[in-house]
């Protein structure tokens, strides 16, 4: 089953970002993912196929909310 990520999502990626997090919320979603470090608030725009690869797991769903 493959999930369908949406805005406001708070993902796990594998790789750790140079400030130590590895939380990175979702602030762009279609061809291209744009993610926010929740350490540092860096931004940082994916292809669609390098972000699906690098999700480790789902912290916070907007599904469980809705």
């Amino acid at each position: 089953m493959e999930h369908k990520y949406a805005l406001g999502e708070v993902v796990e990626l594998k790789k750790q970002h140079p400030c130590g997090s590895r939380q990175w919320e979702i602030t762009r979603v279609g061809a291209d993912f744009k993610i926010r470090c929740l350490g540092c608030e860096h931004q940082v725009m994916l292809p669609r196929f390098k972000f699906e690869k690098s999700v480790k797991k789902i912290i916070k769903s907007m599904q469980e909310e809705a």
